[in-house]
């Protein structure tokens, strides 16, 4: 029986790039938009620790208050929107619906698992043209608990009705790897550029520089019969 396939989608699916003018224009710099999600990143991790739940709308809200104080830069309450807004609407990578569909021709069962609250995330994949190719699309906001706690990726199996060992989590992150792989989940890391893994963690059997090659290793290992 063949794993169900769940795709991260932040940087994963979808491309963060288009962002990239929008810093240009706020801080003088796109290197900015990519400190400000590491600084996104960093806050999610640090409530999902101390055990202080917030959702990811707020904090890409106060990331964004802490790379303008970082970077000098007086942020106004339409610099935010812009930034909230651009992130319901990022355009996917060029590589994934095509990877998406082959999946999905195979006869695979495909669903999402992203930190972003559950209206964000169905925005994205809608407006992204992607929401299609899931049966289910899953925010870790449901259970008060940012990926890589383990809460997330146990809820998708629950909800997916299978054991959480028939799960295969695709990312773009080592982070989420990990999360996914001590959780109990196969995993699949997509190394997109920039991307790299954490050689403390778990090595995946499955790593492609791009959707097509995970795809490609996917469809040899997960095929039904």
């Amino acid at each position: 029986m063949p794993r169900v396939i769940v795709f991260d989608v932040n940087e994963t699916l979808l491309d963060m790039r288009a962002l990239d003018p929008l810093f240009t224009r706020m801080f003088g710099a796109a290197s900015a938009r990519q400190a400000w999600f590491n600084q996104a990143l960093q806050s999610a991790f640090v409530t999902t620790i101390t055990g202080e739940y917030v959702n990811f709308t707020k904090i890409w809200t106060t990331a964004l208050e802490m790379t303008a104080a970082r970077y000098g830069t007086p942020l106004s309450a339409d610099d935010c929107t812009a930034v909230l807004d651009g992130m319901r609407t990022l355009p996917p990578h060029a590589d994934v619906p095509a990877a998406l569909e082959r999946l999905r021709s195979a006869g695979l069962r495909l669903a999402a698992l992203t930190n972003s609250t559950e209206e964000v995330a169905m925005m994205q994949l809608s407006n992204a043209g992607l929401a299609h190719f899931f049966e289910n699309i899953f925010s870790a906001d449901i259970v008060r608990r940012l990926k890589p706690a383990p809460e997330p990726y146990e809820y998708a199996a629950v909800r997916l009705n299978v054991p959480i060992g028939r799960i295969r989590m695709v990312a773009a992150h080592a982070w989420d790897i990990a999360g996914a792989s001590r959780a109990g989940c196969a995993i699949a890391f997509l190394a997109r550029p920039g991307m790299v893994l954490d050689p403390l963690m778990p090595r995946p059997d499955i790593i492609g520089t791009d959707m097509a090659e995970v795809v490609d290793q996917i469809l040899a290992t997960e095929r039904p019969s």
